[in-house]
């Protein structure tokens, strides 16, 4: 570790790799609403923030692990379908509390699928979010709606039976959801939560 006059650690949070202070600056200087979007392996939250001086403020937030309480989602909470939907229930409850736009605050950019398909839903629910397009990939839309999860299902179970019933095991017991039906549970869910959110 380097010693003198002249060193100075960085802050513990960048040391962590946590928290990137100059993009942080930015986003605070512009003084709108950061939209916060965080991703663990089995949960997503996605926070609209108020900066203030006295300490940031959350106006509206939305968790994955809601989608199973509360609107019926049957499947994993930390999958890229899930994180469209966490985004877009908490674009709709920003739209309700008429904030109508924002700018996206993603941190140090782990599990990028995950974030950009939260940042998805959040703009597909109409909240106003400057963006290039460049910043989503082509086959994006495909995974939010579980083609790929499908794909792998139906592949799995034409070669190797067995392998599917292990891999999906958990989907076809305890939960009793179809992967090979991915795309209608997604539809399913997001009819609902455009119903009750």
């Amino acid at each position: 570790m380097a010693k003198g006059p002249r060193y100075r650690r960085s802050f513990r949070r960048r040391f962590e790799g946590r928290t990137d202070y100059h993009k942080r600056l930015k986003l605070l200087k512009s003084k709108k609403l950061r939209i916060v979007i965080r991703v663990s392996n089995n949960n997503i939250s996605v926070q609209i923030v108020q900066s203030k001086l006295g300490g940031d403020r959350v106006l509206v937030a939305a968790f994955s692990k809601e989608l199973t309480i509360k609107y019926g989602w049957e499947a994993n909470t930390g999958n890229i379908p899930a994180a469209y939907l966490t985004g877009y229930l908490a674009g709709l409850r920003a739209k309700n509390k008429n904030l109508q736009e924002g700018i996206f605050d993603l941190g140090i950019f782990y599990h990028r699928n995950r974030v950009l398909a939260a940042c998805k839903g959040v703009i597909d629910s109409g909240v106003i979010v400057p963006y290039r397009k460049e910043f989503f990939p082509e086959n994006l839309d495909e995974r939010i709606k579980g083609v790929h999860i499908e794909n792998y299902a139906k592949l799995l179970k034409k070669e190797d039976p067995e392998k599917y019933e292990q891999i999906f095991s958990s989907y076809l017991k305890k939960k009793k959801i179809d992967p090979i039906k991915f795309n209608q549970v997604f539809s399913n869910i997001l009819k609902t939560i455009e119903t009750k959110a």
